[in-house]
């Protein structure tokens, strides 16, 4: 009998070993860490963590874990739900790239959020090593990318958010691997895990996309553990008729991810990028673009008649907001995008403030942006990114960039200060500089460290 592909799934999760990942793959999983622990502490400015963390104080439940960035401790699945939350609260995680030509934008799921989500939680709550968190966090990512990879485009353009769904994949192989689990347990828990995934990109613009991916983590964490004390489940449940992948994405491609996983490790090829702006990805290789021309031409806000962003034609069923009135809206607006690139000469953590997109400069800025569909650009798909920006000036002279690939992205990386540069303005809504460098060195030399509750410790207020 021939072996299903939930059990090919289980039994790469439980066949992974630290010795088995390659340093190559470990140096930029580290990197992926770094970057998601600090999104967990400038979540905690979000006013959806302040309704989280109210959630958790109201609970009774046991103080197994630590709510990064905060003095709570809180059951483990409900810290993987709040911290896994906070990582996706600015939209500033990374996103796993599509081998599929027919994937919509040539992106996925958001796999640290969901995985470290829930990993870091287990990691803490059974005090597990550096060594341990990382297997279990690249076989995480490996499942959740994967399993993404393989599922029909049909269901990212039905309205599934794969984050909050094939996320919830990746957070139980994970948070199982660190329970060392059986392989029937793990059967159980996939099961048990998909029945609790879910996300509507309908949400996008509000609180609830994020609790997507806290939902994720959470789940992965309560899967893991149900499946541990004896809950049952469907151990097909991802290519059964009514499982996973028929039911939310009719079908998908067994040659995606049977013989894949690993070979090569998704971190290898395609990649995963990690984000340079707290805001969609779709349009960050526009708003390299824009600060690129602006900078280099020494543009005056005051010297513009006009800027736009020529893309294909799906791009805007995704940047949705022409004139954002909130810091979520304008996360999927290339109008404020150009506006406050062209104002500020940077797009950070800063510039996404209520009352910053509120502001009448801002508001009367976009007014002279448009988010627009090029034609030469539609005709090369919708698996691509480039966006063509144009910037015409009141003295009659038109500026012009034609971007691909963003900062961050595999053909395009981060450099070691980029990434703590990043960590460091996540960091400082949290804790103090201090902490946040030891907790920054701590993960660089992840694979030295005894328990991960001492990184946890760094990483909350002192």
């Amino acid at each position: 009998m021939s072996m299903s592909l939930t059990q090919h799934v289980v039994d790469f999760v439980l066949d992974l070993d630290y010795a088995g990942i390659p340093e190559g793959v470990r140096r930029t999983a580290v990197e992926h860490i770094l970057d998601g622990y600090g999104l967990a502490l400038s979540g905690c400015d979000e006013e959806g963590h302040a309704i989280i963390r109210r959630l958790v104080e109201r609970s009774a439940c046991a103080g197994e874990v630590a709510v990064l960035g905060t003095s709570l401790r809180s059951s483990a699945e409900l810290g993987a739900l709040a911290n896994g939350l906070a990582m996706h609260a600015m939209d500033y995680d990374d996103t796993q790239l599509s081998t599929n030509p027919d994937s919509v934008y040539g992106l996925l799921t958001h796999p640290t959020t969901p995985v470290l989500g829930a990993t870091s939680a287990i990691g803490e709550l059974v005090g597990s090593n550096g060594r341990d968190l990382l297997t279990a966090y690249v076989a995480g990512v490996e499942v959740a990318c994967r399993t993404s990879d393989a599922s029909n485009p049909r269901h990212y353009q039905k309205g599934f958010h794969s984050t909050g769904t094939f996320g919830a994949i990746g957070a139980v192989a994970g948070a199982a691997k660190l329970l060392k689990l059986s392989r029937e347990q793990l059967l159980m828990a996939f099961g048990i895990a998909a029945a609790l995934s879910g996300g509507y990109r309908e949400n996008f613009g509000t609180m609830t996309k994020p609790l997507h991916a806290g939902k994720a983590a959470e789940a992965g964490v309560l899967a893991a553990r149900l499946a541990g004390d004896g809950f049952t489940a469907a151990t097909n449940i991802l290519e059964a008729k009514r499982g996973m992948y028929n039911a939310s994405s009719d079908g998908y491609e067994p040659a995606r991810i049977e013989g894949r996983l690993g070979r090569p490790f998704y971190f290898e090829d395609p990649g995963v990028s990690i984000k340079p702006y707290p805001s969609g990805s779709l349009s960050h290789p526009g708003q390299d673009g824009v600060l690129e021309l602006v900078r280099e031409q020494d543009v005056r806000p005051e010297d513009v008649e006009e800027a736009s962003a020529g893309t294909n034609s799906a791009m805007p069923n995704a940047l949705i907001y022409e004139l954002p009135q909130t810091a979520l809206e304008a996360k999927f607006s290339f109008p404020f995008f150009l506006a406050i690139a062209i104002l500020r000469r940077k797009v950070g953590i800063d510039e996404f403030r209520d009352e910053v997109v509120r502001s009448p400069e801002v508001q009367e800025m976009m007014k002279r942006c448009r988010h627009v569909v090029d034609p030469e650009i539609d005709a090369r798909g919708f698996q691509h990114l480039d966006t063509r920006i144009t910037i015409r000036l009141k003295d009659g002279r038109v500026l012009e960039k034609l971007e691909s690939v963003a900062t961050g992205h595999p053909r395009k990386p981060m450099t070691r200060d980029q990434l703590e540069a990043k960590f460091f303005e996540c960091a400082a809504l949290a804790i103090d500089p201090d902490r946040a460098r030891l907790a920054a060195d701590m993960i660089w030399n992840l694979e030295d460290l005894e328990h991960i509750g001492k990184l946890h410790e760094m990483l909350v207020p002192g």
